[in-house]
């Protein structure tokens, strides 16, 4: 397990931090994306904070209808992830200026607002793996909806579109800090009663998006 602790205490000053989460959950679509990839994560999200309260994606919507899926407010202790309480992640962390992340969080906001005008990517996930660019308006799949945030915050980490972005290229990048790697429900800043009620309750998920957008 990899934990960086003074990494994310080192928040303060003129600088902001923005997170990637990438997550390996084992259902049916990430094991088919991975048998592409090979690539350890498959599914990526955009979070606001460390402990993880505030995190967006394009996903599934209901955690059994993997067909069902869009833009999701991600919640770490259910759904998908409470479904599968052994999902492995990394979290990655990227340091923006306050103008930057109030950008990005901008973006975000006004598919938030509309987001029932936004449909999921599934062709564009096919694209990559065929190396072909889809990219039809007001769709995303997951690493494609980070990328694009990152760039409407004047962040254009790769010479290329976000709809050719996978959750590998956020793992790879140099400008990435890993702060932590290992089981999701082991990362130290979750809220561990949080936690517990999931792990106790793991059947009983009924909201929430992971995997691979679906």
């Amino acid at each position: 397990m990899l934990y960086n602790p003074d990494r994310l205490e080192q928040s303060e000053g003129p600088e902001n931090n923005i997170y990637v989460l990438l997550t390996n959950t084992g259902t049916l679509f990430t094991r088919l994306i991975k048998a592409f990839t090979s690539a350890p994560y498959n599914h990526a999200s955009l979070a606001f904070d460390a402990e993880l309260k505030e995190v967006y994606s394009f996903g599934r919507m209901r955690p059994n209808n993997p067909l069902l899926a869009g833009f999701v407010q991600e919640n770490v202790y259910d759904g998908v992830y409470r479904m599968h309480p052994d999902t492995s992640c990394t979290l990655l962390r990227f340091r923006v200026t306050e103008q930057q992340i109030a950008m990005i969080k901008q973006f975000v906001q006004s598919i938030e607002q509309n987001k029932n005008d936004y449909g999921y990517n599934l062709l564009g996930v096919i694209g990559i793996m065929l190396k072909v660019d889809y990219n039809p308006e007001s769709e995303y799949f997951c690493s494609q909806f980070v990328a694009e945030a990152l760039n409407r915050g004047g962040l254009e980490l790769w010479d290329r579109p976000s709809t050719k972005v996978t959750p590998e290229d956020f793992r790879q990048h140099p400008q990435m800090e890993a702060v932590y790697e290992g089981l999701l429900y082991d990362y130290p800043l979750l809220d561990e009663h949080k936690v517990r009620l999931a792990l106790a309750n793991r059947t009983g998920a009924v909201k929430g998006a992971a995997g691979y957008g679906i």
